[in-house]
């Protein structure tokens, strides 16, 4: 799966992620560089609607849908939540996906 794919599998279901309050989902990592393989998660970023009150639950609820939409395994951040020493580049890196 490239980001193409997830791209349009992300498309497809767009009900779902406005269940979720998404605004906008973020592709990063090797899944956006071509260079995953069988064994490779897929990294998102998810940005919620402001408006939102989006906790814990919802948040894991999210990550496990978007795994079985997907078919892999799903690495889902909040921008809040990356490392301050790679945050910039994970944002450097990251495009639009949903």
């Amino acid at each position: 799966m490239d980001g193409t794919d997830v791209t349009r599998a992300l498309l497809a279901h767009r009900e779902v992620l406005q269940q979720f309050a998404v605004r906008e989902l973020r592709l990063f990592g090797s899944t956006l560089r071509g260079e995953a393989d069988d064994t490779s998660d897929i990294d998102l970023l998810v940005d919620y609607d402001p408006a939102a009150r989006v906790g814990l639950f919802a948040f894991v609820r999210l990550q496990r849908r978007l795994t079985e939409l997907l078919g892999r395994r799903v690495d889902l951040a909040t921008p809040d939540a990356l490392h301050p020493a790679l945050c910039e580049g994970i944002l450097r890196e990251a495009v639009r996906v949903a």
